[in-house]
């Protein structure tokens, strides 16, 4: 008699501050056999830490996380281990916010508050090496991939613009890059302009779109 083989095991870890969000996402994904939690992290530092440690085959992994946040744990994970697939489940919505994300490496982004079911297809897509958007927000990424404008020029930014498109692509907003470069809002203000004319955008998401495209950062 031919026995059908079992399917391995998805090995996941949870990296999620809210502990109610914890125990939910545990108890939903441990309804499913095919799955396996092997740990569970409440800020961005820890869910590096666990990761490296664990070794897990996939995170589910928060935007909003204390310390360090998601989108800069993701980059750090898939800096060290590539191969771990990961899922974003979480509230922010934002254009630049996901597009920081997938410019870390995140495999899928899947908003909080959607089915089960839709979670389990983003994870399942993120494990078979596939991208996941979730509908909510797929529209809005994929108005915002268009080609940058044909130019026979290459742009060319100056080092300062290049540290704030850096910023931009990672999904500071004008306050935080101007404390982190240690520069006013308004000189801030004037790099963004600067930029987006240079690349011939019309917004900050654009702009984190042909940056990546075009290897600027």
């Amino acid at each position: 008699m031919n026995v059908t083989p079992k399917p391995p095991t998805l090995r996941i870890l949870i990296v999620e501050d809210d502990p109610m969000m914890q125990l939910g996402l545990e108890q939903a994904l441990e309804n499913h056999p095919q799955f396996e939690i092997v740990g569970q992290a409440e800020d961005g530092y820890l869910g590096v830490e666990a990761a490296l440690k664990l070794k897990p085959d996939l995170v589910v992994m928060d935007i909003g996380l204390p310390r360090l946040d998601g989108v800069a744990a993701t980059k750090q994970i898939k800096a060290a281990l590539p191969e771990i697939r990961v899922v974003v489940l979480t509230s922010h919505t934002t254009e630049t916010e996901i597009i920081a994300a997938l410019a870390s490496g995140a495999d899928a982004y899947c908003i909080k508050g959607a089915s089960v079911e839709r979670l389990l297809s983003a994870i399942t897509a993120a494990s078979e090496g596939a991208t996941y958007l979730d509908p909510q927000i797929a529209r809005r990424v994929i108005d915002n991939l268009k080609p940058p404008a044909p130019t026979g020029n290459t742009v060319q930014l100056s080092e300062r613009e290049l540290e704030v498109l850096k910023l931009m692509v990672e999904g500071y907003s004008n306050p935080q890059i101007a404390a982190a470069l240690y520069l006013s809002p308004n000189t801030i203000k004037t790099h963004v302009r600067g930029i987006m004319n240079k690349l011939a955008v019309d917004d900050r998401v654009q702009a984190a779109v042909v940056a990546l495209r075009s290897g600027l950062v």
